[in-house]
């Protein structure tokens, strides 16, 4: 029916709005080490506010959205971020490429591995890092699901694409 994920598909990020309730036992920790108080400023607003921003629900855009074209595949980045998440959408034999430099990283992303010295390839596989969901389709439909995307108020990106691949589906990060 087409709608299957397959190599050449490409994947649309749609901009999380902080750490989404995931990630939280390594919050505590790093805010215990760090030193660092809840009202304390973190780039013009407290630490608390970064961390409590509500979780963005993205059920009406993309309800929306699947009333336009044939969306291939969802993957909600919840706890085990883009790492664990994606292949859970992904056929044998494929894998996830993900171009970490196609969104800019939110402060408190920053923040979180700066103070708690987290090697990346962790923050990736604890946090969104700033994707709270991943969109699949044929790249043949991207600007019409970015266009409609992005009318309905998402900061929707193309962060990467489906390729071959042997063996488990994956997630590869390149820059």
């Amino acid at each position: 029916d087409g709608s299957a994920v397959s190599a050449g598909d490409t994947l649309i990020g749609l901009a999380s709005s902080g750490p989404h309730s995931n990630g939280y036992s390594l919050i505590r920790k790093i805010i215990e080490v760090s030193g660092y108080q809840l009202n304390d400023d973190l780039d013009g607003r407290p630490l608390a506010e970064w961390l409590l921003a509500p979780t963005r629900i993205y059920v009406k855009p993309l309800l929306s959205l699947f009333s336009r074209i044939k969306v291939h595949a969802l993957a909600h980045i919840t706890g085990g971020g883009l790492t664990e998440n994606l292949p859970r959408v992904l056929p044998e034999n494929t894998r996830a490429v993900i171009d970490t430099g196609a969104w800019q990283t939110s402060t408190i992303f920053k923040w979180l591995q700066h103070n708690g010295n987290v090697e990346t390839t962790e923050m990736y596989r604890t946090f969104n890092c700033g994707i709270g969901m991943v969109v699949c389709v044929a790249t043949a439909d991207v600007s019409a699901a970015l266009e409609h995307l992005r009318g309905q108020g998402e900061d929707a990106r193309v962060i990467g694409h489906i390729e071959q691949a042997d063996g488990k589906p994956g997630v590869v990060y390149t820059r």
